[in-house]
């Protein structure tokens, strides 16, 4: 099996995510830097893949990101069978812990289809 490649350094990708965290917290409804944000989700995209490599789940955060993570089946052709897709505001509070995987799917803030498509067993991060 094949190692995820970093784009995204360790630091670089956690202070991102501690940047956003802080931001989320704060009182001062000031929007995180997009850069930030960008960051942050793509970081924490190749975080899953590291943690669960394979194929057979397709993570979606537009316009941030995509991965493949999950073993399983590889997809080869057309749309995957097992797909996840959300905002990037919804995958950063499931990977800080600020939002349960249960509760994001129950609100219809996050789109999943297929059954490898869960990551409850992975978020937080």
């Amino acid at each position: 099996m094949a190692i995820a490649r970093r784009r995204i350094g360790v630091e670089e990708g956690m202070a991102a995510l501690a940047a956003w965290q802080e931001a989320a917290r704060s009182a001062s409804n000031d929007p995180v830097p997009r850069s930030v944000t960008a960051t942050a989700v793509r970081y924490s995209l190749e975080e899953v893949t590291a943690r669960a490599p394979g194929n057979s789940v397709e993570v979606r955060v537009p316009p941030f990101g995509v991965t493949q993570c999950v073993e399983g089946p590889r997809h080869t052709r057309g749309t995957p069978p097992n797909v996840i897709e959300c905002d990037a505001g919804t995958w950063l509070a499931m990977v800080s812990g600020q939002l349960s995987w249960a509760d994001a799917v129950a609100a219809g803030r996050v789109a999943a289809s297929g059954l490898r498509a869960d990551l409850s067993g992975l978020l937080p991060l």
